[in-house]
């Protein structure tokens, strides 16, 4: 596909969860993915939850690719490593603002 069309897909109807449990898994696992009413349910389900979401179409795209219940693929790790980075980052600064 040409970057032109991924750029102007509409990443609302694609949507990836992951899950890390420090101690238990030895990488981040996709733990639900799809598209439309199915990613819908799953961004829906995260906002109720209070679970950040991160827009990112590219790494949408290769997460939902990914089989459910796996661990992400080395070749990922430092990608979302600084993402969980930075999303504990504001979840930090956050919670001092409001204290």
């Amino acid at each position: 596909m040409p970057e032109s069309d991924l750029k102007q897909r509409n990443y609302q109807d694609i949507a990836a969860a992951l899950s890390y449990r420090q101690g238990i898994d030895h990488a981040p696992r996709v733990v639900a993915a799809g598209r439309g009413e199915l990613a819908r349910k799953i961004l829906e389900t995260a906002r109720a939850a209070g679970i950040d979401i991160v827009q990112d179409g590219d790494l949408v795209e290769i997460l939902a690719g990914l089989p459910t219940g796996k661990e992400i693929p080395p070749e990922l790790y430092q990608v979302i490593a600084d993402l969980f980075a930075c999303l504990y980052r504001l979840n930090s600064s956050l919670a001092k603002s409001h204290s």
